[in-house]
């Protein structure tokens, strides 16, 4: 069983490596997503599957920028960090509007308050 788990483990992480490609230039476009985090996770599934992908990636004028920033010195620039903060802000927001139960909107409001606080406890380039 494990032989095919290892077998699949390439292609699985490519696959990954395209959705969360495509879900980082969605973050870049719609202002409610951020999208540097997915392209930093399919830099990583890029690695570990498709070197070509990879470098594809990290060369990109438009998507590459950050990754490498973030690789190299584990920085994030600043308007990123005001975008990705204040959207989490705004999706936490539009949730206490609907009828989520109030367990949902702890939860939630807990997970959006640590993401928000590791952005902005990253040094900025």
């Amino acid at each position: 069983m494990m032989r095919g788990v290892r077998h699949l483990r390439r292609p699985l992480l490519l696959v990954a490596g395209w959705i969360l490609t495509a879900l980082g230039v969605v973050g870049m476009v719609l202002p409610l997503m951020p999208g540097t985090i997915f392209l930093i996770l399919a830099a990583w599934c890029f690695s570990r599957s498709s070197p070509r992908f990879e470098a594809w990636l990290l060369g990109h004028p438009r998507l590459g920028p950050q990754i490498r920033r973030w690789r190299h010195a584990g920085t994030i620039d600043r308007r990123v960090k005001l975008v990705a903060c204040g959207s989490m802000l705004l999706s936490f927001a539009i949730l206490t509007r609907t009828d989520a139960p109030p367990i949902a909107l702890w939860v939630t409001g807990a997970c959006l308050l640590a993401a928000g606080a590791y952005v902005a406890s990253r040094p900025e380039s």
